[in-house]
């Protein structure tokens, strides 16, 4: 028998139908890509629904400091989950505020992407409930609490 391929557009339409459920909005900024905007409540269950999907793998868990606006009194931390599946890349968006940054541990389903929480622990100051390790990954032991040097109002330590 012949094996049929999935091109990057049938990825992407099975992968948004996978995480509809989750979503309050989904983008294709790009083609290959697709941006999915859900609460960081919910973050745990749509990576375990990309994980049972198969096929996929987590590249990296980044973060973007997005400060507050005339419209958003507080500013936010999101943090950007990206899986690929051959060409296509989907990007899990959660976004949680200076005053509230915490979001679940996905370590539970993926052990791997620890070292990437820790990075955003130590890098955006968000708290990353249930994540296993708790060591500097990457700042100086000495380096102090409360300063997070990704975040747009870092201004440098003194």
């Amino acid at each position: 028998g012949t094996v049929k391929r999935m091109d990057t557009t049938t990825i992407l339409e099975s992968a948004r139908a996978l995480l509809a459920p989750w979503a309050e909005r989904i983008e294709q900024p790009e083609p290959g890509r697709l941006d999915v905007y859900l609460p960081a409540g919910k973050i745990v269950e749509a990576v375990q629904a990309v994980v049972n999907d198969g096929g996929w793998h987590l590249s990296a868990i980044t973060g973007m400091d997005v400060p507050e606006t005339g419209e958003m009194m507080d500013g936010q931390i999101e943090l950007l989950y990206h899986f690929c599946k051959r060409g296509a890349v989907v990007t899990l968006r959660a976004a949680v505020t200076y005053g509230m940054p915490m979001a679940p541990s996905i370590c539970g389903v993926i052990p791997s992407a620890v070292l990437y929480e820790r990075e955003a622990v130590e890098m955006f100051g968000v708290i990353l409930e249930g994540t296993p390790m708790r060591e500097r990954l990457l700042l100086p032991d000495d380096w102090p609490d409360y300063v997070y040097p990704l975040r747009k109002s870092f201004k440098g330590i003194e």
